[in-house]
């Protein structure tokens, strides 16, 4: 399985970006998926998860009303609307896969997810 997170760039506080992540070698439907991020000198963090059917979706506390997961199964991809961008949001996001069935829970220990997107810098300037 491979995950290719794309979208990332430098943007100006309160400005949006997507973030898109697309599968391939495996179908990721019926998968949960998440974001993570990673800040210079923390731990990787839980941004948003969504369940295989999209119906049941998580985020952190930080990104909450922010933030908005998607899929579309049909094109393997998820992505990660984000909006209100702040210069705290700056980071590495990482796509990631769980390859055993949760059904509508949503897992945010990192342990829980099995495939990792080599990541996108999301750099938010003041």
């Amino acid at each position: 399985v491979q995950l290719q997170a794309s979208g990332g760039g430098l943007v100006q506080a309160g400005g949006s970006l997507r973030l898109s992540c697309a599968a391939s070698g495996r179908t990721l439907s019926r998968r949960n998926m998440a974001w993570f991020r990673q800040a210079p000198g923390k731990e990787r963090e839980f941004v948003a998860g969504i369940t295989g059917t999209a119906l049941n979706t998580a985020y952190a506390d930080s990104v909450k009303g922010r933030f908005t997961i998607s899929r579309d199964n049909d094109k393997n991809t998820v992505y990660l609307q984000m909006s209100s961008l702040k210069p705290e949001d700056t980071a590495v996001y990482y796509c990631a896969m769980a390859i055993p069935y949760y059904g509508d829970i949503i897992p945010r220990p990192r342990q829980r997810y099995n495939y990792w997107g080599q990541g996108t810098l999301v750099t938010v300037s003041s």
